[in-house]
């Protein structure tokens, strides 16, 4: 779906079958990689089921890896 309507995010978005555990994200019909959490306050989470997804999660730990790396580098 490539323009999915407001009422269809809703749907997808309130739908327990599309959050595994209840933490993860998991809808393959969502083209979007951030999603709302459950509760829209505390931020986003990843949408597991988008192509790039464990891209995204690999370049950021390697970015995060690599800023601690720096750290680690200045504290001796």
């Amino acid at each position: 779906m490539e323009n999915p309507s407001k009422e269809t995010l809703d749907k997808w978005h309130k739908d327990p079958n599309n959050w595994k555990w209840g933490l993860f994200y998991y809808n393959k019909e969502d083209n979007r990689l951030l999603v709302d959490k459950r509760n829209p306050n505390l931020g986003a989470t990843i949408n597991f089921a988008h192509p790039k997804s464990y891209l995204f999660l690999i370049g950021m730990a390697c970015f995060f890896g690599f800023i601690i790396y720096m750290i680690s580098l200045n504290g001796n």
